[in-house]
């Protein structure tokens, strides 16, 4: 096996044993599954670049060099093909798509390999060992054996050539495989997935390959903090046509998302009926069913028979957000009945739609907040559910599809609450947080207080045990924001594969918890020395909080892991003993640190 990083300057050796060069890059031919090597790139005297075919020149390689089977002098340059791309240039330390695993990935180092006088590459790394390697070799085994010491080796996390597209430079114009799907041709989720983690230019560039249609789909499968932000980066033309050609629902969440002056100009562009159907969508409140609601629907009345229906239908299918239920109206659009897709399969076509309709319908009007429309929708197996107003007028249909964005919206919004990771609840709710939090500060504090008076016995004044006191509320409060953030995270996660790391983790929150530490402790300095404490105790109970800080994060990293891999064998781990436990070891930590720095610590 070959690495890239490590071919990189290696010398070129003629068939008379002399040094041609030394290696500068490698070209691939892009039209198979695993590519084969079709040019040698390298540095001669002087630092001149030379291009030759590698079928035709090289006899061998190993991992000293690269040997020629010709004299330096009866070389000749080649040219790189359409179909070539260099792996140095357009690939090493270049973001590329998994579109296997629909993630943005950055190209670390690629693994060749050879077979019968034919270097092929294998894949591409793209994670930690292509970056060790990178820096040097030793360190990568080095790496890999202290941590097989603790029974894992550094794992080589390869991404197949099959299941690679290109991002940073402009190479739509190569075929990557023959089993390749690019990633305008993946399903409209797995782009929106790929264009989210993506910076503002990669995803313009990204939508330069898409047409309106692919667009439109992506948009609407983005999550709502990057709808408006894709639409505000594109030219104004191209956002009115993305935007005419998605379901008037998801178009008016986007507009309604960006600022006013951008909107109306994309509404002005938009034709007529478009930009009519998205203002009136626009006029109903938030969160409500009015507000989540599509127009586009199918209506019949009850004199047309069935025959007349499936007519319809085939006229009208392509303006429609669904067509298994067909909504039977008489007037102005006054809601009478429906009519499933079941039931037009199932009955005579000369029946009448009076015949066949079903007249107990389950509406909800427009102003009925959107998780009882949810709700109702699950609790009655419906794929869409009818909005009306006050009069029983039809205005549109909610679909299951926004139904279930719904409810995963209020599903993320419940758990943040929580887990007190979210702040995002109403006014009236101020007080009950209030007195919930407050009320376990203050039983925490109490007991702080008299766990306090331990202190007593290293401290010479009540001035000191006051300061230490000082900062147990503190010290509680985020133990506890501590253990509501790592459990929410692991939760978040759902399936046990799709958590991080376990040493990720842990490496991550060390350092957020050291950052975390140094500014409470500094927090906590600066407020004893503005009231005129020693510097002595400013420094000790300083320290003791920013090193309680870190600790507790720690520990509120590992402890969950733990518990949810115990859970996994059906012992049950409360939150609530997590969050209680964290904040009883912040709290000893926090008495413990404070005492000793205060004893041992004199400046």
């Amino acid at each position: 096996m070959f690495y890239l990083t490590q071919m990189l300057g290696k010398p070129v050796v003629d068939a008379a044993g002399e040094t041609a060069g030394t290696i500068s890059d490698i070209a691939i031919a892009t039209g198979e599954v695993f590519p084969r090597v079709t040019s040698l790139a390298f540095l001669g005297p002087d630092k001149t670049p030379f291009m030759l075919s590698w079928r035709k020149y090289v006899a061998a390689v190993d991992d000293d060099h690269v040997a020629l089977n010709v004299n330096s002098a009866d070389l000749r340059f080649s040219y790189l093909q359409p179909d070539e791309i260099l792996l140095h240039r357009d690939l090493l330390n270049k973001q590329i798509v998994d579109t296997q695993g629909m993630k943005v990935v950055r190209v670390n180092d690629l693994k060749l390999s050879e077979s019968r006088n034919q270097l092929r590459l294998l894949g591409a790394e793209v994670g930690a060992r292509g970056i060790l390697r990178g820096l040097a070799p030793w360190l990568e085994r080095g790496v890999d054996r202290a941590m097989r010491v603790f029974g894992k080796g550094l794992p080589e996390n390869l991404i197949a050539w099959n299941y690679m597209d290109l991002l940073d430079r402009d190479l739509s114009h190569v075929q990557l495989s023959v089993t390749h799907k690019r990633l305008h041709e993946l399903h409209p989720a797995d782009v929106a997935d790929v264009l989210e983690q993506l910076s503002a230019a990669q995803r313009a560039r990204v939508f330069e390959h898409l047409d309106n249609t692919q667009a439109a789909l992506a948009v609407a499968e983005l999550e709502d903090e990057f709808q408006a932000d894709v639409i505000d980066d594109l030219g104004s033309q191209r956002a009115s046509d993305i935007l005419e050609m998605m379901d008037p629902d998801d178009a008016a969440d986007v507009i309604g998302d960006l600022p006013y002056d951008k909107a109306e100009a994309l509404l002005r562009l938009m034709g007529v009926e478009e930009s009519g159907t998205i203002r009136r969508l626009l006029g109903y409140r938030e969160k409500t069913a009015g507000g989540i609601m599509t127009p586009e629907l199918t209506t019949v009345t009850e004199e047309m028979s069935l025959e007349q229906v499936i007519g319809h239908l085939r006229e009208e299918a392509a303006d429609s957000e669904t067509i298994y239920y067909i909504y039977v109206v008489e007037g102005d659009m006054h809601l009478t009945g429906v009519i499933s897709l079941r039931d037009l399969v199932v009955s005579e076509p000369h029946t009448l739609v009076g015949d066949i309709v079903h007249r107990d319908v389950f509406t909800v009007n427009v102003d009925d907040d959107q998780e009882d429309v949810a709700e109702l929708m699950s609790k009655y197996d419906l794929l869409a559910m009818p909005v009306v107003d006050e009069t029983g007028k039809l205005l549109g249909i909610v679909t299951v599809d926004d139904a279930l964005d719904v409810m995963e919206e209020e599903s993320a919004e419940d758990l943040a609450l929580a887990t007190g990771s979210s702040r995002s609840f109403e006014a009236s709710d101020a007080w009950s947080w209030l007195g919930r939090k407050s009320g376990w500060v203050t039983v925490w504090a109490v007991l702080g207080i008299g766990a306090t008076l331990l202190l007593s016995l290293f401290t010479t004044t009540l001035q000191e045990i006051v300061a230490v006191v000082f900062f147990v509320p503190l010290v509680i409060r985020l133990a506890e924001e501590i253990s509501s953030h790592s459990l929410a995270v692991l939760i978040e996660a759902g399936d046990p594969e799709d958590r991080p790391p376990f040493l990720q983790r842990l490496l991550v929150d060390v350092l957020v918890g050291f950052g975390l530490g140094v500014v409470s402790a500094l927090i906590a300095f600066g407020m004893l020395e503005a009231l005129g404490e020693s510097f002595d105790v400013a420094v000790a109970v300083g320290g003791a909080v920013g090193g309680t800080v870190l600790v507790t994060t720690a520990i509120g990293t590992l402890v969950p892991y733990l518990a949810l891999k115990k859970d996994g064998s059906g012992w049950r781990a409360p939150s609530v003993l997590f969050s209680t436990g964290l904040a009883a070891i912040g709290l000893a930590v926090y008495l413990l640190l404070a005492a000793y720095l205060k004893t041992n610590v004199h400046l």
